[in-house]
């Protein structure tokens, strides 16, 4: 197998990776997918490929908030392709303590590095109730400025960026971001 690329055995594992939604949400009453499940489901396939997955956390400031920007970085020989995913603890999080918030972000970062990485999708079916939740969002002033200061660092115009933003267009702009980190744009 280490006659074949990085890139080449990315795109096999990204083929066969099948992650299950694994885990059970029963006051939402859905499935969903933990950072954990795609662990599980990705270690026999890196080993078929002898590949080197690794996950790192970094505490970064943007705006006046901190986030927590997760790296995933598969290798193989001296090869390596990267993928970063912000996301930012909770102002309030009842019934948690300040660390199991910020592992609990942690988690979130991490899952959506990896699913950068590996091209999974958890975009909600057109036909749900949640998914016409998240569609008709506004974002908030805060998450437009985190917004506003990721597109000036990648150098886009920022001047038409509109008062009140779609959540899924915000969704669109930080995959794009994720996706020129890994593409190292």
């Amino acid at each position: 197998m280490d006659e074949m690329s990085l890139n080449g055995k990315l795109m096999l594992i990204q083929s066969e990776l099948k992650a299950p939604k694994g885990q059970r949400n029963t006051f939402g009453k859905y499935n969903y997918r933990s950072c954990e499940d795609i662990y599980e489901a990705v270690k026999p396939l890196l080993c078929k490929y002898d590949c080197t997955l690794t996950v790192t956390d970094d505490l970064v400031m943007i705006g006046q908030r901190y986030y927590i920007k997760a790296t995933a970085t598969i290798r193989s020989g001296a090869e390596s392709q990267t993928v970063c995913a912000f996301a930012r603890e909770s102002e309030d999080k009842k019934g948690m303590d300040a660390s199991q918030v910020t592992g609990a972000t942690s988690s979130y970062a991490r899952k959506y590095a990896l699913n950068g990485l590996f091209l999974i999708d958890d975009s909600k079916d057109a036909d749900t109730d949640e998914y016409q939740q998240q569609t008709s969002q506004i974002i908030s002033d805060k998450e437009r400025e985190v917004l506003i200061n990721l597109m000036q660092k990648h150098g886009m115009d920022t001047s038409k960026v509109p008062a009140r933003v779609a959540r899924t267009d915000y969704v669109k702009y930080m995959r794009r971001f994720q996706s020129d980190e890994r593409n190292g744009q």
